[in-house]
């Protein structure tokens, strides 16, 4: 049986159902197995009389060459009806074309078939192959883009029946209290959401077996899907090394993950073609360094220096640990129970950039010398209106918060609030708002 989970981009499909009434397509973005098609297909089904999903990943090549010739419309609705055994109706009906970057054609005509006005139109794809199969095609402007993240701390507790948690933890925090002796318990619920992660396959393996070797395998099946698609697009493998070194490029204290260390020589050009490709793959998030922590930070961020995260850091663990087989029970017990004694601040500061991207941020960070052998550091930068929110991390108790303090007392002027994330209970440190990590998802 097929297990559909609650999803928050469902909303946002029906608000553009509602107020574009048919003037433009809708492009889910995502990477591989965040649950796209899934999605999309509930929503056809749910919210429409009829549908159409084209999957152009099997699409046979009738159907693929349709979309040669946009000339005569009626003919390409009519074969589309009996290809698929469907009867669409005028304004009630939707077509999806699922993985529309292997039809780059089918893209092409959406802003043909979105001007025809007759049916909706929904897409999915991954950027990644997309932008290499359209040379010569005209990308539409009829289309709207929104991105499915994996599923994020919430959708995870709705997956496992839990409504409560997140409304209660949000009051907490609005209220700027501490949970006392419930921190403990939302500390684990929290960790089991690391170790799981947010791939719809992962969780559904969670639930249904409660064996995390098990989840660890379906983990590891996603992960060599990526690797797959990398192999694909670079054969030399450079692309999957850089996604397959990035916690060890974490766990390190550089401030930044170093591409040349990771693949020796490569050519500037090269390097920079590969790094789009991980970015626009979805599979990865990117951090970059704000040259001049201000309020337009985009303008300033130095493309040469960043840090990658996983999208997905229950993917992130399995890749930790990837040296081995699987990842016995036992570590995964010992993350859960927080026993596990390797400095799991990377982990931490994954899920972090994980929750920051999913509730639409832009993940900036910023360094600068502390002697000349040190560096201060504040892990994200977060603008709100004219004002920056600086955010530390730390994995382990709260110690000091030295770098914050200094980055506050340097740019006081656009400084409005300060947050320190860790794994203790919600405290206040004169200025600075000390966050348990659970509650990331308020900021």
């Amino acid at each position: 049986m097929e297990r559909i989970f609650k999803r928050k981009l469902y909303d946002r499909l029906l608000e553009w159902k509602r107020v574009q009434n048919g003037k433009s397509a809708i492009m889910i973005e995502g990477a591989r197995r965040v649950g796209k098609s899934t999605l999309v297909e509930q929503f056809a089904k749910n919210e429409y009389e009829s549908y159409i999903f084209i999957d152009f990943n099997e699409a046979s090549d009738e159907v693929k060459s349709l979309f040669n010739n946009l000339m005569n419309k009626d003919f390409i609705f009519l074969q589309l009806q009996a290809l698929y055994n469907v009867v669409l109706k005028e304004r009630k009906s939707v077509i999806i074309f699922d993985e529309v970057q292997k039809c780059p054609l089918a893209r092409q005509a959406i802003k043909y078939l979105v001007k025809d006005g007759r049916y909706d139109y929904i897409e999915t794809g991954s950027l990644i192959s997309i932008k290499k199969n359209t040379k010569g095609i005209t990308i539409p402007s009829e289309e709207e883009r929104v991105t499915l993240y994996p599923m994020d701390y919430e959708e995870f507790r709705w997956a496992l029946g839990d409504n409560a948690t997140i409304p209660l933890l949000r009051t907490f925090y609005e209220k700027r209290l501490p949970l006392d002796k419930a921190h403990r318990d939302k500390m684990r619920d929290f960790r089991l959401y690391m170790l799981v992660g947010g791939m719809p396959q992962a969780v559904k393996t969670y639930i249904e077996t409660n064996n995390f070797s098990l989840v660890d395998h379906t983990k590891r099946g996603i992960i060599n899907v990526y690797r797959d698609d990398f192999q694909k697009l670079d054969p030399s493998g450079r692309l999957e090394t850089l996604f397959m070194e990035i916690p060890s490029q974490l766990s390190q204290t550089n401030n930044r993950y170093k591409p040349y260390s990771v693949l020796g020589e490569v050519d500037d050009d090269k390097l920079l073609e590969l790094l789009k490709d991980l970015e626009d793959s979805k599979t990865t998030l990117f951090s970059y360094h704000s040259n001049d922590p201000n309020v337009g930070m985009s303008l300033t961020k130095d493309i040469s220096k960043f840090k990658i995260f996983c999208a997905d850091t229950g993917l992130f663990v399995t890749l930790a640990f990837w040296d081995k087989d699987h990842t016995e029970n036992i570590i995964y017990q010992k993350l859960l129970n927080d026993k596990l004694s390797t400095n799991l601040g990377y982990v931490y500061e994954n899920i972090i950039a994980q929750m920051l991207a999913a509730s639409g941020n832009k993940l900036f960070y910023y360094t600068w010398p502390k002697d000349e052998t040190h560096n201060y550091e504040v892990d994200f930068l977060l603008s709100r209106g004219a004002k920056l929110h600086p955010i530390e991390v730390k994995s382990s108790g709260y110690k000091t918060h030295k770098s914050l303090d200094v980055f506050c007392e340097k740019y006081s002027h656009v400084v409005e609030r300060r947050y320190l994330i860790y794994t203790k209970d919600l405290k206040r440190d004169m200025e600075t708002l000390l966050l348990p990590v659970y509650m990331t998802q308020f900021l």
